[in-house]
């Protein structure tokens, strides 16, 4: 008796359909593994400061903006197309988007007050950003593309440095509204501020983790500014780096393995790496100028 060639060509389909979405998915993985080894940084290296995307292994620079102002803090949208970052070219800081390639650069808030320090909400559609359009600097909320910003803070003391957390449940931030610097959190609509640190030092800079379970941030209650994490709620503060040079500014990789953050102990502004647990601290890479507000890719 004959088998039905029928059958086995379809059992046969349907095993190089399975292969070829095992292979599709697998370079999809390591697409985004390969993303998460680049980290965007502010330098003058060119004459002036510009945003500069690099490997995680220093290797590769490549200069993203290239106007005679200076263009910092960079911050990638969390599908990679697009990065939100700082610019002074029409006079005052404004923020500014353009695609991961640098292309297509444009002004999104268009004010003559001072606005910096943009933070991506997690799906892409929302960013946070400080502004002093109302008198005093504060944090805002505007869509991705620009219009409608919110003021989140209403606070007569300097507030800004927003981090939202992932589930874009909550936004970390940094206030004067106690006397000195101090890290609070608050829900995404601007209600139920809580405050995490209470230091006569500065605590400064909150980076929320990609897990939302600890905040990264910058602190000189030491003596001078060091990197710290801590729990989520505030608890459990640990000093990750002890060097008598300035450590500032961490940012988490997307796998909450690593963070990166600037530094001078070589007598320059760097950018280095460390484990998330303050272990194996490297330069990321060497240049007679300044390198610095480091910031992973994801």
């Amino acid at each position: 008796m004959s088998k039905p060639a029928g059958k086995y060509e379809f059992i046969a389909l349907c095993l190089m359909f399975c292969f070829l979405f095992i292979m599709f998915n697998s370079d999809a993985a390591l697409s985004a593994s390969e993303e998460q080894k680049k980290i965007f940084f502010t330098s003058n290296r060119d004459g002036n400061d510009e945003i500069y995307v690099i490997n995680a292994d220093g290797s590769n620079p490549v200069r993203l903006t290239n106007n005679p102002a200076g263009d910092y803090e960079a911050s990638l949208a969390p599908d990679g197309n697009k990065i939100a970052f700082t610019s002074k070219r029409d006079g005052n800081f404004e923020i500014y988007i353009m695609n991961a390639d640098g292309s297509n650069q444009t002004n999104l808030t268009n004010n003559a007050a001072n606005e910096c320090g943009a933070s991506w909400l997690s799906d892409g559609s929302k960013i946070t950003f400080l502004s002093a359009r109302d008198g005093n600097p504060e944090i805002y909320v505007m869509n991705a593309d620009g219009p409608s910003p919110v003021n989140l803070t209403k606070n007569p003391a300097w507030d800004g440095e927003p981090s939202w957390s992932r589930d874009g449940g909550k936004i970390a931030f940094t206030t004067k509204r106690d006397g000195a610097e101090e890290i609070y959190v608050m829900s995404a609509d601007g209600s139920n501020p809580a405050r995490l640190t209470n230091n006569p030092a500065k605590d400064n800079l909150p980076a929320f983790s990609p897990d939302g379970t600890k905040i990264a941030f910058t602190s000189d209650r030491d003596g001078n500014e060091e990197i710290y994490v801590m729990s989520a709620d505030g608890s459990n503060p640990v000093r990750l780096t002890n060097n008598p040079a300035k450590d500032y500014r961490p940012s988490w990789s997307r796998d909450g393995s690593k963070i990166v953050f600037a530094s001078n102990r070589d007598g320059n502004m760097e950018a280095y790496i460390m484990n998330a647990d303050g272990s194996d601290q490297k330069k990321l890479a060497t240049n007679p100028a300044w390198d610095y507000e480091p910031a992973w890719t994801r």
